[in-house]
């Protein structure tokens, strides 16, 4: 049923955790499902030097926010937020239809982090 990419990044996460001393951090929650995720960030250079997640839901919604923080370290604010929902779901291989969810989940606490630091 899932991806052996998308079951790799559920069982080996990239950046788990949070940032110490972040510049901004947001968590949200799929109101719908309950799938919560928690992203932190430090900034250095106009770049994403560091970032990190904690996610509570399904193995799709944890995958999803790993493989999006590896897709988004030391990249610019731009080249982030640039990120679309294929380039995720590529890099997970694809999730299931009904899992969809998981991957706007992920992207959406992006955009939320990306808009706490501009407005610092």
């Amino acid at each position: 049923m899932y991806s052996p990419q998308l079951l790799d990044y559920f069982q080996n996460p990239r950046n788990p955790g949070d940032v110490a001393n972040p510049d901004a951090a947001v968590e949200l929650e799929n109101p719908v499902c309950g799938d919560i995720l928690r992203l932190s960030v430090k900034i250095q250079d106009n770049r994403i030097a560091e970032i990190g997640f904690k996610a509570r839901g399904c193995v799709p919604a944890m995958a999803c926010a790993s493989a999006l923080t590896e897709l988004v370290a030391g990249l610019t604010f731009q080249q982030a937020h640039a990120l679309t929902t294929s380039e995720l779901l590529e890099k997970v291989n694809g999730v299931p239809e009904a899992s969809t969810h998981a991957c706007q989940l992920a992207l959406d606490a992006l955009a939320a982090v990306l808009r706490k630091v501009k407005a610092k």
